[in-house]
C-alpha cells in the first residue's frame, strides 16, 4: 500500500472515474441510500455545477496522484430562523484500504480552513447513525450529535401516510382555490361594481 503524501484539493473534472470508485466503496457499507454509483458522464456534469456553485465545494483527498477520499462541503444557515452560517460537511469517506493514515482529519482540517475564510461560525457533519467508526471518529475530534438524519423515497414516504389525512389536505387546498374564484365572481356581480366597468369604458 502507498503512503505517499496526503494533499487535499477541489475536485477536478478529471477525478470523474476516480470519485465513482469511492462512491461505490461508500455504499458498499451498511445503511446507504442511493447504492447504485452514477455514470461517469453524470459524475463530469455534476463536478463542473458544483466547481462554478460559490455555496458548495468537493473535496478529494488524493495520495499518489490518486483520490482516495472525498468531502462534500456546503455552506447554509445554521438553523431557518439563524443568521450564522455554518459549513455542512456530508459524504465524507475515505477508502477502506487508506483509513487510519489521518485523512479524514485533512478533509476536515480543509473543512474548517474554508468556514473561517466565509466566517461561517459552525462545523456540521453528516453520518450514518450506523456507521460506528465515523461516529467515534468525528466524536473524538468534538462534534457532538444534534439530530437524527432519516431518508426515505417520495413514493415510500407517501405510501405509509395515512391516505384520508392526504385527501384531507389536498380537498382544503382545492377548496380554497374554488372561493377564491367564486369570491372574485360574486364581487363582479354587484351592481356598483358593474357600474363602475360600464363607466370605465
Amino acid at each position: 500500500m502507498s503512503r505517499g503524501p496526503v494533499i487535499v484539493r477541489d475536485v477536478e473534472v478529471g477525478d470523474a472515474e476516480a470519485l465513482q470508485a469511492i462512491w461505490l466503496d461508500f455504499a458498499a457499507e451498511p445503511d446507504r441510500i442511493g447504492r447504485a454509483a452514477a455514470p461517469v458522464d453524470q459524475i463530469r456534469r455534476a463536478i463542473d455545477r458544483l466547481r462554478n456553485e460559490p455555496a458548495e465545494r468537493l473535496l478529494v483527498a488524493v495520495v499518489d496522484g490518486a483520490p482516495v477520499g472525498v468531502a462534500h462541503l456546503r455552506r447554509a444557515p445554521l438553523s431557518p430562523i439563524h443568521d450564522e452560517e455554518a459549513v455542512h460537511v456530508g459524504y465524507l469517506h475515505v477508502l477502506s484500504a487508506h483509513r487510519r493514515r489521518g485523512i479524514g482529519r485533512q478533509l476536515l482540517d480543509a473543512a474548517a480552513d474554508w468556514a473561517e475564510e466565509q466566517e461561517s461560525t459552525h462545523i456540521v457533519a453528516s453520518v450514518a447513525a450506523t456507521a460506528r467508526d465515523a461516529n467515534r471518529f468525528l466524536a473524538r475530534l468534538g462534534l457532538g450529535q444534534v439530530a437524527v438524519v432519516r431518508a426515505s423515497t417520495v413514493a415510500h414516504l407517501r405510501s405509509r401516510l395515512p391516505v384520508a389525512a392526504h385527501r384531507s389536505a389536498a380537498t382544503t387546498v382545492v377548496a380554497a382555490r374554488r372561493l377564491r374564484r367564486s369570491s372574485r365572481r360574486a364581487a363582479w356581480q354587484t351592481p356598483a361594481l358593474r357600474a363602475s366597468s360600464r363607466l370605465g369604458r
